[in-house]
């Protein structure tokens, strides 16, 4: 008999965590748009130059075995019916026995005028070096004699949302400044916004912890705007609206961590979701109506896991491994499984020399925490051999931020 066509779209968390688990049990593919697998959780540590891109952004073919062949495009429709998928760059469609949907979903810009084509994402390595890039140059541009309040004027940035992410990239952002300020002998300071709907930042976690990420957003002089929304973006200013009032702001850079919206392959599949969007999926991550097709990740409405952990990367990492132990159950004939999922512990980067982590009920904080995070995420890696490497590194070579040095000297 010929072997499974197991087919895995998406080469996130979910996709690659699941593809490794998988290696062997069938003819595997993983489809994704591009060579490498990103750990985003340090995404912001990489912006900041505390880590190299080779330690969160490891080629595939590094990671996965001659056991999973790995096909670069993009999907672009799915035949449930005739189980086949198009890719954008294919010809034929690929078949499958099993399907895997763990492609991830998009920046949601919420329809606010101009933010699609002037705000910077922060999802990939590449955005990343952009915005590395527009902090520089804005740099460059402020000579050393310039008044405070033109200085003030010229630096300022601003971060949308203030979940986990926007506070993570606000206080790196602004401890950078802060670093760049004295070595180029700028006077007076940066002005570093962080920009939320709701009435807290960090939303989704506990008192606790948010006690530590308001000390450090007040330490490294993050400007937090609660109950304020953006209402346009254009080239070199963003507006607010705060209490029905509108304020039109001089912006250096606008990035937006303001939430997730639904991949369009998602968007046009023909399968029960839910009024979000979200597809709907069994106890068992199978589809409603499907069982040859699992889905997981930010795509998949998962009611048996705890709330705080929806679209985080713990979750993914922790629904990828039920998923393959499911896809080989299927082959084997064996009954599946299900899975409630609790949180494995918080933790937050905050600035370029502290963290906060919540471990055992318990949160700490400080220098100590982030090398509390640092170990917690090595052993997240995807591989045992990446693990070491990336920890002998880390511990060998330190991990100290790259400040921002003009250009020509940003290495």
């Amino acid at each position: 008999m010929s072997r499974p066509r197991i087919l895995i779209l998406g080469g996130g968390f979910s996709g690659v965590f699941t593809a490794l688990e998988l290696g062997g049990a069938g003819d595997v593919t993983l489809v994704t748009d591009s060579d490498h697998f990103l750990f985003t959780p340090m995404l912001y540590e990489y912006f900041s130059g505390e880590v190299e891109e080779w330690h969160i952004a490891p080629k595939y073919t590094e990671l996965l075995d001659s056991s999973v062949t790995i096909v670069r495009g993009k999907a672009v429709g799915i035949d449930l019916g005739n189980k086949s998928v198009s890719l954008d760059n294919y010809k034929d469609n690929f078949r499958y026995d099993l399907l895997v949907l763990a492609v991830g979903g998009t920046s949601n810009y919420a329809g606010v005028e101009g933010a699609k084509e002037y705000s910077v994402p922060f999802r990939t390595i590449e955005q990343a070096d952009n915005l590395r890039q527009k902090m520089i140059k804005a740099l460059d541009g402020v000579p050393p004699d310039t008044p405070p309040q033109d200085v003030r004027s010229a630096l300022t940035f601003a971060v949308v949302g203030a979940g986990a992410s926007g506070v993570e990239l606000s206080t790196k952002m602004a401890d950078l400044l802060h670093d760049a300020f004295e070595r180029r002998a700028l006077r007076g300071q940066a002005r570093m916004l962080l920009l939320e709907m709701g009435e807290k930042v960090v939303p989704g976690m506990g008192e606790e912890i948010r006690n530590f990420v308001d000390a450090a957003l007040l330490e490294s002089r993050v400007e937090v705007h609660t109950l304020t929304r953006v209402v346009r973006v254009s080239e070199n200013s963003l507006t607010l609206e705060h209490q029905g009032a509108r304020e039109e702001i001089a912006a250096a850079a606008v990035v937006w961590t303001g939430g997730v919206r639904m991949n369009t392959l998602i968007e046009q599949l023909d399968a029960d979701k839910t009024r979000n969007g979200l597809l709907r999926v069994e106890p068992t991550f199978q589809l409603n109506g499907h069982p040859s097709v699992f889905a997981l990740g930010d795509i998949a409405y998962y009611p048996d896991a705890s709330p705080i952990l929806a679209g985080t990367a713990q979750l993914a990492f922790q629904e990828a491994s039920l998923v393959a132990r499911n896809v080989k159950a299927v082959l084997s004939g064996k009954e599946l499984e299900t899975r409630h999922f609790e949180e494995l512990g918080e933790t937050v980067s905050l600035g370029t020399d502290k963290a906060a982590v919540l471990a055992g009920g318990r949160v700490f904080g400080g220098p100590l925490a982030r090398q509390a995070r640092f170990a917690l995420y090595t052993a997240r890696l995807p591989t045992w051999h990446h693990r070491l490497r990336v920890g002998a590194s880390w511990f060998f070579e330190g991990t100290s931020p790259r400040p921002l040095l003009p250009l020509g000297f940003d290495r």
